[in-house]
C-alpha cells in the first residue's frame, strides 16, 4: 500500500489558502435566524446574494437539479473536485436534489414552500412561468412569500426574456466603454461585477421586504436587474453626463473630477494618490518640500488644479521617481495624504492587515477544509462566523425531505 509520505503531491497541497488562519464553523450572525430562504439560483449572483442572506443568519436551502449548480463545474482550478468559483458563494447552505418536472419533485418543493419566508431564482420570467415558479402562482399558494427574482434585465420591459451574464451586462451598462487605457478597446471589469452588485442587491431589497412583512404580513415580488444594479454602479459618471453632456472616455483612471487622483510610477513600483481637498493639496507639497508650489495662485482650486492637470501630474511623477513606493507610503501616511499600492491578486490575499480583520480564512467543517472571502462586515466587533462549509451536490437531501410533513 502506498504510504502517506510516498503519497504524489497534488497542486494544492501547495496552495496559498494553506497558510491562512483556520476557523471552525460556529454559530454566527443570528438577525435573521427563524428566516427560510428557498434558492433556486446558480452561477454567481443568485448564489451570492443568498449567501449574504445566510452570512447573517437565515436558513438557505439550496435546490439544484441533478446535474447541480452550473458554478459546480466551473473549472479548474478545483479544489478535491470542487470548483472554487462555486465554493466562494455558497457557504452556510444545505444541497437538495430535486427532479422539479417530476410530480415528486415537484410536492417535495410545495412542501418546502409551505414553510419558507423567501424564495430566489435567476431563470428568466418566461421559465419562471412555465416551471410555476413565478411570483402570481407561488404567491397564490403562499401570501406572505418575499419572491426574489434576479435576471439580465428584469422581469417587465422590451429585454425581459434576453438571456445574459456579467459579460453582457457590464457592456450595456456603459462601464466597459470608461475603463481601460485611452488607446486600448472597451475593457471587462477583472471580476464578476454585474453579479455580485446584483447579488448585493438582492439581499438588501429582501432584508428590507422581510422587515417589512414584520410590520404588514404582507409578502412581496422583488425584480432585480444585473443592467440596472451595474449601471446603478456609475451613477456619478452617468449624473455628470447628464448636467454637462460631455461624454466620459476611457483616460486609464486618470481622467477624474478630482485632481490629482490617479496612479505614478516611484523608483520601483506604481502607487495611487488621491489629493482631493486643498488642505491635502497643501499637505502634500510640504511633504516634499515645496510648499510655494501649492500655493500658486492657479492651483488655488480643483478647478483650476483640473485645467493645469497636465502640468502638475509631470511635475508629481519627477517627484515621486526620487524614493521607492515603501518609502513614500510611510511618508504619506504620517502627512495624512490618501496613497495606496496597485495590489496583485496574491498581494491582496496575503495582506496581514485584511487576515487579522478575518476578511481570508480556512474554514474547518467537520473534516473539510475550504478557503473562504468573509463577509467583511463588523457587527458590535464581531466577524460573521460561518456555520458551514459550501455543500456537496445533495449533501442534505434526505435530511431536508426526512422533516417535510406526510401528506
Amino acid at each position: 500500500m502506498l504510504g502517506e509520505q510516498a503519497r504524489p503531491a497534488r497542486e494544492e497541497d501547495n496552495a496559498p489558502w494553506r497558510s491562512l488562519p483556520v476557523v471552525a464553523a460556529g454559530q454566527g450572525f443570528d438577525f435573521l435566524a427563524g428566516c427560510r430562504v428557498l434558492d433556486l439560483t446558480t452561477s454567481i449572483a443568485g448564489p451570492y446574494a443568498t449567501m449574504l442572506l445566510a452570512d447573517f443568519g437565515a436558513e438557505v436551502i439550496k435546490i439544484e437539479r441533478p446535474a447541480g449548480d452550473d458554478a459546480r463545474h466551473w473549472g479548474p482550478p478545483f479544489l478535491e473536485g470542487e470548483a472554487l468559483w462555486f465554493t466562494a458563494v455558497n457557504r452556510n447552505k444545505k444541497s437538495v436534489v430535486l427532479d422539479m418536472r417530476s410530480p415528486g419533485g415537484r410536492a417535495h418543493f410545495e412542501g418546502l414552500l409551505d414553510g419558507a419566508d423567501v424564495f430566489i431564482s435567476n431563470q428568466p420570467p418566461d421559465i419562471q412561468q412555465k416551471l410555476g415558479l413565478d411570483h402570481a402562482t407561488l404567491s397564490a399558494r403562499r401570501s406572505s412569500l418575499i419572491h426574489v427574482s434576479i435576471t439580465g434585465f428584469g422581469l417587465t420591459g422590451a429585454r425581459a426574456g434576453l438571456t445574459s451574464y456579467d459579460l453582457i451586462a457590464e457592456g450595456y451598462s456603459g462601464i466597459m466603454d470608461i475603463t481601460g487605457a485611452p488607446e486600448s478597446t472597451p475593457q471587462k471589469i477583472g471580476a464578476p461585477a454585474a453579479d455580485m452588485l446584483a447579488g448585493q442587491d438582492a439581499a438588501m431589497a429582501t432584508m428590507a421586504a422581510y422587515l417589512g412583512r414584520q410590520k404588514t404580513g404582507r409578502g412581496a415580488c422583488i425584480d432585480i436587474s444585473l443592467l440596472e444594479s451595474m449601471t446603478r454602479f456609475l451613477s456619478c459618471r452617468i449624473a455628470s453626463y447628464l448636467g454637462s453632456g460631455e461624454v466620459p472616455v476611457r483616460s486609464g483612471g486618470t481622467d477624474s473630477v478630482i485632481a490629482i487622483y490617479q496612479s505614478f510610477d516611484t523608483a520601483d513600483k506604481p502607487l495611487n494618490l488621491g489629493l482631493g481637498s486643498d488642505a491635502i493639496w497643501q499637505r502634500f507639497w510640504t511633504l516634499v518640500g515645496e510648499p510655494d508650489y501649492a500655493a500658486r495662485p492657479e492651483f488655488a482650486n480643483n478647478l483650476l488644479r483640473r485645467e493645469n492637470r497636465a502640468a502638475i501630474v509631470a511635475r508629481i511623477q519627477s517627484v515621486l521617481r526620487r524614493h521607492k513606493r515603501a518609502e513614500w507610503l510611510d511618508l504619506l501616511a504620517l502627512a495624512r495624504v490618501p496613497a495606496g499600492p496597485i495590489n496583485s491578486i496574491d498581494e491582496v490575499a496575503q495582506d496581514a492587515a485584511l487576515q487579522e480583520r478575518g476578511l481570508f480564512f480556512t474554514l474547518r467543517d467537520d473534516e473539510r477544509l475550504v478557503p473562504q472571502i468573509g463577509l467583511g462586515i463588523r457587527i458590535d466587533n464581531q466577524t460573521a462566523r460561518p456555520r458551514g462549509a459550501p455543500p456537496k451536490l445533495g449533501q442534505h437531501t434526505a435530511e431536508i425531505l426526512s422533516n417535510l410533513p406526510r401528506r
